[in-house]
């Protein structure tokens, strides 16, 4: 079994560390900017408030990531949506 890198020790539950190390390490992963492409260079300035310092656009994702599960299925929606309003404006 893999020891979990967390600075909590024995403490808290196990569950509790798993689930801290889990978030941390998608945290820490490389990203890549959605605008220009580059990748590892995307910096959290708040939680959820992403800005890439090469071309300077900032946007919002989750807190930990630049995008969330919930994100992707709006956005897809709204892909799937748009067409149809487009037909009905005509």
């Amino acid at each position: 079994m893999k020891k979990l890198r967390t600075p909590f020790g024995a403490r808290y539950g196990s569950t509790l560390r798993k689930r801290y190390a889990e978030i941390m390490k998608e945290y820490k992963k490389p990203k890549e900017c959605p605008n220009c492409g580059k990748v590892g260079k995307i910096k959290r300035i708040k939680i959820g408030i992403w800005q890439c310092p090469k071309c300077g656009i900032k946007f919002t994702g989750a807190a930990y990531t630049i995008s969330s599960p919930i994100g992707k299925i709006i956005k897809y929606q709204a892909i799937i949506q748009q067409p149809q309003q487009q037909k009905s404006s005509e």
